[in-house]
């Protein structure tokens, strides 16, 4: 693509040097930068693309998007105001805007984002409908199909652009599933992405080492619905303490329709019962979402926990906005068996279940849920810890919860990062009323952590190991090693593995 074509419709403050070169890619990196790519001066938390700009060229940089004019010669400069919010328009550009001919579905929300994106993308499959999925796992082209690498849960503007083209030329699918972080939005990653719909799961404290406020935190969020265009649809957890600002944020025009257990909505769930075979509830739908006049459906699941429920209604509500029929749905949620890493049940005696959950909010949602399917005569054992470089104020109300909602807790490290384990540990223990060594067990190493549960641990006991899920790697300060939870409980119960 021509320089000019590239930079047409761009809000560009000056052009320095320019000539019409040949673009044939896009790079922020100047360490993978191409013969032919136009280098972004990325500006980050820690370093300044502007400083690498000389690096580039000499990898084949062919044209600079800057924030000021650096020394590089008498190659085009196109200086804008942010290049972090213009690197979107500049890759939705190159890549001849992808979303546009793709029915896009957002799922935004503190917890729950990636399980919603996997039960939409098996909706929509039952529904003989091809569904691509990006998300915390790398993204995928059908429910049954690889993860392929991402490195983040929105990948970068040029990635994703990219991904889309793919997805839409390549691969011939029309609907795709995207998790959509607040950090993405906040940064503009999604910028040029046109979503046809969007589900917000909830919002509770996480990242506030980068939002600093809850209110910076929603406002993030909320650009997804502010997006929205007539005739797009919304879909709001109605029992979240910030579902009516969400709702109130949606422009006229836009469906918007709810869920939820405790307040009134849209789609309602009810007579709600778990065992230790999942969840078993009845789905009310609201008559004018009911065209045949079945407003009401019961429900049996082979997820388990309250948070799944939701999960199940969210994708419900989405798939009702999206025109497919009720029964359609339900019946390719209840074929799910669960989603790598979250409330995964990796050994039967006792009962040890791996969660992603990393904040308060998900921890006392996935112990809350663990609570209910634990036998009377059986203790609930959480084990868990924090991640270092991350927002701190969450140790120890984290702390608390797991005190408060467990009989046992062993706290460890998750991924410290280059933070030192035992202070995270501390700011952990200070959530605490009373550590006593009979209910409280601290173990910084988090493989040996685990493998002390065969002590703690009766056959009738319930064991949550929360914080890295999915993971099979753990971060320390001078290196990453390959580290899985289910894993290590695996090894530590072989005899009662699943």
């Amino acid at each position: 693509m021509k320089l000019d074509e590239l930079i047409e419709h761009l809000d560009y403050k000056d052009l320095i040097n320019f000539k019409n070169v040949e673009v044939t890619g896009i790079s922020y990196n100047s360490k993978t930068t191409k013969k032919g790519d136009i280098f972004i001066c990325l500006t980050g938390e820690y370093t300044d693309g502007h400083e690498y700009a000389a690096s580039a060229i000499e990898n084949g940089a062919v044209a600079l998007l800057a924030e000021h004019r650096v020394e590089a010669g008498k190659i085009p400069q196109i200086i804008v105001s942010s290049t972090r919010k213009k690197i979107a328009d500049i890759a939705d550009r190159f890549y001849s805007s992808p979303s546009k001919g793709i029915n896009l579905i957002g799922i935004t929300g503190t917890n729950g984002k990636t399980t919603v994106t996997h039960l939409i993308q098996k909706i929509l499959e039952e529904n003989s409908e091809k569904c691509a999925l990006i998300g915390t796992l790398g993204y995928k082209l059908s429910s049954g199909g690889e993860y392929r690498d991402a490195k983040h849960t929105t990948p970068q503007a040029p990635e994703l652009q990219a991904t889309l083209r793919m997805i839409k030329d390549v691969e011939k699918i029309d609907n795709v599933v995207m998790e959509v972080s607040s950090h993405a939005l906040e940064q503009n990653r999604v910028g040029g992405c046109c979503f046809n719909g969007a589900v917000l799961t909830n919002l509770t404290q996480d990242h506030l080492d980068y939002h600093i406020t809850m209110d910076n935190y929603f406002e993030a969020k909320a650009l997804l619905f502010k997006s929205l265009k007539e005739g797009d649809f919304a879909v709001i957890n109605s029992d979240d303490s910030y579902g009516e600002r969400f709702s109130a944020a949606v422009p006229e025009g836009v469906r918007l329709l709810t869920y939820g257990f405790k307040n009134d909505a849209d789609v309602k769930a009810k007579d709600i019962r778990f065992s230790l075979n999942g969840a078993e509830f009845t789905i009310a739908i609201n008559s004018k979402f009911a065209p045949e006049g079945e407003t009401e459906h019961h429900v049996n699941l082979h997820m388990n926990g309250m948070f799944s429920v939701y999960n199940v209604l969210a994708a419900v509500t989405a798939s009702i906005a999206m025109g497919i029929d009720i029964k359609t749905a339900l019946k390719a949620l209840e074929n799910v068996k669960g989603v790598a890493g979250r409330f995964e049940v990796v050994v039967k005696k006792p009962l040890v279940i791996v969660d992603y959950a990393h904040t308060p909010d998900g921890l006392e949602n996935v112990l809350k849920s663990a609570r209910e399917i634990t036998p009377k005569d059986g203790k609930l054992i959480c084990l868990f810890g924090c991640g270092g470089d991350r927002d701190a104020t969450k140790r120890p109300k984290m702390g608390a919860i797991a005190e408060r909602l467990a009989d046992k807790i062993v706290i460890t490290s998750d991924n410290p990062r280059s933070e030192e384990p035992q202070q995270i540990i501390t700011d952990i223990l200070a959530g605490l009323k009373n550590v006593n060594t009979e209910t409280v067990t601290v173990e910084p190493d988090r493989g040996h952590a685990i493998s002390l549960l065969k002590t703690i641990a009766a056959n009738n006991d319930v064991v949550v190991i929360a914080g890295k899920g999915h993971e099979d790697y753990q971060i320390l300060k001078d290196r990453t090693i390959h580290f899985d939870d289910r894993e290590e409980a695996r090894k530590v119960f072989e005899g009662s593995v699943i």
